[in-house]
């Protein structure tokens, strides 16, 4: 079995685990909230199979998929500055200017060859979903109640613990010392974490829930993708200086 095989297998073993995490977090849940949580759910997992797709199998196509990100992004944020009356200017500027350097090195991410995009991808993706999980499952204490106050510090260690876990079963198709394996993939949650929780505090100092309605349960381009932005735009410096 390839590595690509392998990662994806990993993915969808981990969709399951997660349809079933869902269902009993679900079943504590008002009937609304609850079916807004599994659309979420279910247009998360039609994302990610998209997005994967486009990496194996087009890579041409994800880079074109890069760079509707960055520009619905950069529009979203726009967008909620023009909603504001122009307020808080320095804060939006200075999210420009981030998300413009993030941007330039996630789509150099996304021309590195396919391997180190879907491996990336992989581990942005089980972060990201095993965060909400182990958060909504066991979470109590608040991490940054002030930036994101649904994030917590359980979810975060959950998080990062099964994304770890999920790198030494695949350590087999990486020529990688363990150690420096763990710190890359360390790396990655960090910047993954750094990008969630920039987009937080913009939303948050703009008093909005959401960036758009472009995507039906989520809240916009920027706030499904800004972990992989930030992740991404990691693993290629990170090839150019290495």
């Amino acid at each position: 079995m390839s590595f690509i095989q392998t990662v994806y297998g990993l993915l969808l073993f981990y969709f399951l685990i997660g349809f079933l995490s869902f269902y009993f977090i679900n079943r504590k849940k008002d009937k609304d909230a609850a079916r807004k949580s599994w659309v979420k759910t279910l247009i998360y997992f039609f994302i990610i199979n998209i997005v994967a797709g486009s990496i194996v199998f087009f890579p041409l196509v994800f880079r074109c998929i890069s760079i509707l990100i960055i520009i619905v992004g950069f529009y979203e944020l726009f967008t909620l500055y023009q909603k504001s009356g122009y307020r808080l200017s320095r804060i939006f500027y200075s999210s420009v200017i981030i998300l413009g350097v993030f941007s330039v090195f996630f789509f150099a991410y996304s021309g590195l060859n396919k391997e180190q995009i879907f491996f990336t991808f992989a581990l942005v993706s089980i972060f990201d979903s095993f965060s909400q999980i182990t958060g909504e499952l066991f979470g109590k204490i608040r991490l940054l109640p002030h930036i994101s106050p649904n994030k917590t510090v359980e979810g975060f260690i959950g998080g990062a613990i099964i994304t770890l876990l999920s790198v030494i079963l695949l350590k087999a198709f990486i020529d990688m010392p363990i150690l420096k394996l763990f710190i890359f993939a360390a790396e990655i949650i960090i910047f993954a974490f750094i990008g969630d929780l920039s987009t937080s505090y913009y939303k948050r100092k703009y008093k909005v829930k959401d960036f758009s309605r472009l995507i039906p349960g989520h809240g916009g381009i920027l706030d499904r993708f800004d972990s992989l932005i930030a992740g991404g735009a990691w693993v290629a410096l990170a090839s150019y200086i290495t």
